[in-house]
């Protein structure tokens, strides 16, 4: 089975997200959007990338890939990130970024070079840090997890 990248829009992309994604909800906006095809057009996963999270990281050339979420097909999501990284790349940006939970290995990342940057120690939820939103505290997502940090970067 061959896979393809196709065009997505980030409504289509966030539908995928919220069928097959275990722990987060679909980003809230994004740059740009993807899905990956087989040869009979059945949609196996999507990646969404937008302006890094991270004040410190939005430098206006480095692109973060804000979700990928795949149906476990094989290759799918690294397909997804080598696809980004050469969109990326077209756009003008110099490096992407990544995060993933602690506990994954980051084949994915590894098989299209991306390299593990830092771990990134578990941390409360982004309500935790607003007095007024505390009672939003939402069980899904990243808060109380730890993750790690995965770049690419173009050489030189």
């Amino acid at each position: 089975m061959s896979l393809t990248i196709i065009p997505m829009t980030w409504r289509q992309a966030c539908e995928f997200v919220a069928l097959h994604l275990r722990h987060n909800k679909p980003p809230r906006g994004c740059k740009w959007a993807i899905g990956v095809v087989d040869d009979d057009g059945i949609l196996h996963g999507v990646a969404l990338c937008g302006r890094p999270v991270s004040r410190n990281l939005d430098d206006g050339l480095t692109i973060e890939v804000n979700r990928t979420c795949t149906d476990g097909t094989l290759n799918a999501n690294s397909c997804l990130y080598g696809a980004c990284w050469r969109i990326s790349l077209a756009m003008g940006y110099r490096r992407m970024i990544t995060y993933t939970q602690a506990d994954e290995d980051g084949a994915s990342l590894r098989a299209v070079d991306f390299v593990k940057v830092r771990d990134i120690p578990a941390r409360g939820s982004w309500a935790a840090s607003s007095k007024a939103q505390r009672h939003l505290r939402d069980p899904v997502g990243t808060g109380n997890i730890a993750r790690s940090l995965w770049e690419k970067c173009v050489a030189g």
